[in-house]
Formats: C-alpha cells, structure tokens, sequence
C-alpha cells in the first residue's frame, strides 16, 4: 500500500511539474518575445476599441498592468461584462506594443476563463 501511495504521489508531482513548465509570468515575458506561450493571471480592468479588438488589463488596472491582453478579431466571445475578476490564461504570441507586454490572440481555443 505505501509503495502503491509514493507511485501515486510521484506520478502527481511529475504532472504538476510538467503543468507548471508550460506556464510562465511576466518576469520571463522579455525572454519570449515572439512566441507562443500560455500566460495566466486575474482581469483587472478591459477596454473595447472596436468590434475587432478588446484589451484585457491583467494583473493591474490601466495604466499600471503587467501586461495585456490583445484579442483581435470577431471570433473571440466572451462574456466581457462579467470577465472583470476572473482568472484568464491566454496562449498567445508574447510581443511589445509601445514598450508594453502583449500577448496576442485570434482564436477561441486560445482563451480559457477561469
């Protein structure tokens, strides 16, 4: 039985390595500039420039993000009344716009609201 527990813990911890690996925060977002990657954090504010792009503010309110979240085109819906608070990860192109961190996306499967 205890043999049977350490296999079940290893094989859990290896998962959760593995999870948290592919994950990264803004203190490495320079390094990736110019791929893709997931980036997780909590809406702080949201701005609607037009029907074709919505800036979600993560992890601070406007002016004073860590970065943000550039969702370009019509296919992305999502419930933006209500996003504001909510955990998001977005796989995305990591780029700068004006100096800023930005991760890009395009596509529903790229979002995932928490």
């Amino acid at each position: 039985m205890k043999k049977l527990f350490m296999l079940a813990f290893g094989v859990f911890a290896f998962a959760a390595t593995a999870k948290a690996q592919s994950k990264f925060d803004a203190a490495d977002f320079k390094s990736k500039l110019g791929k893709t990657g997931t980036l997780c954090d909590t809406v702080k504010s949201l701005r609607i420039v037009s029907d074709t792009l919505t800036l979600l503010n993560m992890g601070g309110v406007y002016p004073h993000q860590k970065y943000t979240i550039a969702l370009k085109g019509n296919k992305v819906t999502l419930d933006l009344p209500n996003i504001k608070g909510k955990a998001v990860c977005v796989t995305g192109i990591f780029e700068l716009f004006k100096e800023q961190p930005e991760v890009v996306a395009s596509r529903p499967d790229q979002i995932d609201v928490h």
